[in-house]
Protein backbone atom coordinates (compact mmCIF):
# COMPACT_ATOMS: atom_id res chain seq x y z
CA UNK A 1 0.00 0.00 0.00
CA UNK A 2 1.15 3.25 -0.62
CA UNK A 3 0.85 6.24 1.68
CA UNK A 4 -1.04 8.90 0.52
CA UNK A 5 0.25 12.44 0.88
CA UNK A 6 -1.81 15.39 3.11
CA UNK A 7 -1.31 19.11 2.08
CA UNK A 8 -0.89 21.34 5.64
CA UNK A 9 -4.23 21.84 5.49
CA UNK A 10 -5.67 18.66 5.11
CA UNK A 11 -3.71 17.20 7.35
CA UNK A 12 -4.63 19.65 10.02
CA UNK A 13 -8.25 18.57 9.37
CA UNK A 14 -7.18 15.02 9.59
CA UNK A 15 -5.54 15.83 13.22
CA UNK A 16 -8.74 17.25 14.18
CA UNK A 17 -10.50 14.78 13.16
CA UNK A 18 -8.90 12.12 15.88
CA UNK A 19 -5.76 10.96 13.66
CA UNK A 20 -2.52 10.71 15.61
CA UNK A 21 0.41 13.01 14.08
CA UNK A 22 3.76 11.21 14.33
CA UNK A 23 6.82 13.04 13.73
CA UNK A 24 9.57 10.30 12.75
CA UNK A 25 12.84 12.80 13.58
CA UNK A 26 15.38 12.33 15.85
CA UNK A 27 14.81 13.46 19.64
CA UNK A 28 17.18 16.64 18.76
CA UNK A 29 15.23 17.92 16.02
CA UNK A 30 11.89 17.22 17.98
CA UNK A 31 12.84 18.67 21.00
CA UNK A 32 14.25 21.82 18.68
CA UNK A 33 10.59 22.63 16.92
CA UNK A 34 7.93 20.76 16.81
CA UNK A 35 4.11 20.34 15.88
CA UNK A 36 2.20 20.49 19.08
CA UNK A 37 0.65 17.66 19.79
CA UNK A 38 2.67 15.31 18.06
CA UNK A 39 3.97 12.09 19.46
CA UNK A 40 8.08 11.70 18.30
CA UNK A 41 9.02 8.18 17.75
CA UNK A 42 12.28 8.29 15.79
CA UNK A 43 12.41 6.28 12.32
CA UNK A 44 15.07 4.00 14.01
CA UNK A 45 12.09 2.95 16.47
CA UNK A 46 9.19 3.01 14.12
CA UNK A 47 8.38 -0.40 15.20
CA UNK A 48 7.41 0.36 18.59
CA UNK A 49 4.38 2.60 17.26
CA UNK A 50 1.24 1.69 19.32
CA UNK A 51 -1.47 0.92 17.61
CA UNK A 52 -5.11 2.50 18.72
CA UNK A 53 -7.11 2.16 15.64
CA UNK A 54 -6.94 6.31 14.95
CA UNK A 55 -5.52 6.83 11.46
CA UNK A 56 -1.80 8.35 11.43
CA UNK A 57 -0.17 11.28 9.52
CA UNK A 58 3.59 10.87 9.49
CA UNK A 59 5.62 13.81 9.28
CA UNK A 60 9.26 14.93 9.29
CA UNK A 61 11.05 17.77 8.16
CA UNK A 62 10.93 18.07 4.41
CA UNK A 63 8.68 15.13 3.46
CA UNK A 64 11.94 13.46 2.33
CA UNK A 65 12.49 11.01 5.07
CA UNK A 66 8.39 9.64 5.65
CA UNK A 67 8.65 9.17 1.50
CA UNK A 68 11.46 7.28 1.08
CA UNK A 69 10.70 5.55 4.07
CA UNK A 70 6.69 5.11 3.43
CA UNK A 71 6.84 1.00 3.31
CA UNK A 72 8.04 1.17 6.71
CA UNK A 73 5.78 3.75 7.78
CA UNK A 74 2.78 1.92 6.45
CA UNK A 75 3.80 -1.85 8.16
CA UNK A 76 4.14 -0.03 11.24
CA UNK A 77 0.55 2.02 10.80
CA UNK A 78 -0.69 -1.53 10.84
CA UNK A 79 -4.29 -1.75 9.55
CA UNK A 80 -5.32 1.92 10.08
CA UNK A 81 -5.32 4.88 7.15
CA UNK A 82 -1.77 6.46 7.36
CA UNK A 83 -0.75 9.86 5.64
CA UNK A 84 2.26 11.57 5.02
CA UNK A 85 2.19 15.08 5.56
CA UNK A 86 3.62 16.45 2.73
CA UNK A 87 6.40 18.43 3.05
CA UNK A 88 7.04 17.87 6.43
CA UNK A 89 6.89 20.44 9.33
CA UNK A 90 8.61 23.35 6.93
CA UNK A 91 5.51 22.91 4.36
CA UNK A 92 3.40 23.34 7.93
CA UNK A 93 5.23 26.51 9.39
CA UNK A 94 5.08 27.72 5.64
CA UNK A 95 1.39 27.36 5.61
CA UNK A 96 0.83 29.32 8.68
CA UNK A 97 0.61 26.77 11.65
CA UNK A 98 1.82 26.98 14.44
CA UNK A 99 4.63 25.11 15.33
CA UNK A 100 6.71 25.09 19.21
CA UNK A 101 9.95 26.06 19.14
CA UNK A 102 12.49 26.12 21.58
CA UNK A 103 15.83 28.07 20.30
CA UNK A 104 17.10 26.83 23.58
CA UNK A 105 17.61 23.30 22.54
CA UNK A 106 21.18 22.75 20.51
CA UNK A 107 21.13 22.26 16.63
CA UNK A 108 20.68 18.87 15.40
CA UNK A 109 23.73 16.45 15.54
CA UNK A 110 23.64 16.43 12.13
CA UNK A 111 23.58 20.15 11.28
CA UNK A 112 26.49 20.39 14.13
CA UNK A 113 28.35 17.41 11.93
CA UNK A 114 27.97 19.74 8.60
CA UNK A 115 29.29 22.94 10.19
CA UNK A 116 32.22 21.12 12.16
CA UNK A 117 33.37 18.98 9.02
CA UNK A 118 33.51 22.27 6.53
CA UNK A 119 35.11 24.16 9.56
CA UNK A 120 37.49 21.18 9.59
CA UNK A 121 37.91 21.01 5.80
CA UNK A 122 38.12 25.01 4.98
CA UNK A 123 40.70 25.28 7.73
CA UNK A 124 42.85 22.02 6.57
CA UNK A 125 42.36 23.96 3.10
CA UNK A 126 43.78 27.62 3.90
CA UNK A 127 46.29 26.16 5.65
CA UNK A 128 47.48 24.25 2.99
CA UNK A 129 47.19 27.42 0.55
CA UNK A 130 49.01 29.95 3.24
CA UNK A 131 51.24 27.88 6.19
CA UNK A 132 52.52 24.22 4.46
CA UNK A 133 51.00 22.13 1.53
CA UNK A 134 51.10 19.48 4.45
CA UNK A 135 48.10 20.48 5.93
CA UNK A 136 46.30 19.35 2.85
CA UNK A 137 46.15 16.56 4.86
CA UNK A 138 43.59 17.62 7.45
CA UNK A 139 41.20 17.97 4.37
CA UNK A 140 42.08 14.53 3.24
CA UNK A 141 41.56 13.13 6.50
CA UNK A 142 37.85 14.37 7.08
CA UNK A 143 36.89 13.48 3.39
CA UNK A 144 38.15 9.91 4.14
CA UNK A 145 36.15 9.95 7.29
CA UNK A 146 32.84 10.82 5.51
CA UNK A 147 33.47 8.46 3.21
CA UNK A 148 33.62 5.78 6.01
CA UNK A 149 30.48 7.42 7.39
CA UNK A 150 28.46 6.96 4.18
CA UNK A 151 29.30 3.68 3.36
CA UNK A 152 29.30 2.47 7.59
CA UNK A 153 26.57 4.78 8.80
CA UNK A 154 28.99 5.02 11.82
CA UNK A 155 30.22 9.29 12.15
CA UNK A 156 32.85 9.77 14.44
CA UNK A 157 32.04 13.56 14.44
CA UNK A 158 28.27 12.85 15.30
CA UNK A 159 29.54 10.65 18.04
CA UNK A 160 31.64 13.03 19.88
CA UNK A 161 29.65 15.97 19.25
CA UNK A 162 26.81 13.88 20.97
CA UNK A 163 28.50 13.85 24.59
CA UNK A 164 29.65 17.33 24.33
CA UNK A 165 27.82 19.21 27.53
CA UNK A 166 25.96 21.73 25.00
CA UNK A 167 24.22 18.50 23.29
CA UNK A 168 22.96 16.91 27.03
CA UNK A 169 20.11 19.05 27.23
CA UNK A 170 17.82 17.49 24.31
CA UNK A 171 14.84 16.32 25.37
CA UNK A 172 14.99 12.44 24.93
Amino acid sequence: MTLTTLSPADARAAIDAGARLIDIRGADEHARERIPGAINVPLDRIGDLGRDGRPVVFHCKSGMRTTANAAQLDAAAGDVPAYILEGGIDAWRTAGHRTAADRSQPLEIMRQVQITVGALVLTGVLLGLFVAPGFFGLSAFVGAGLIFAGVTGWCGVANLLRIMPWNRRAAA
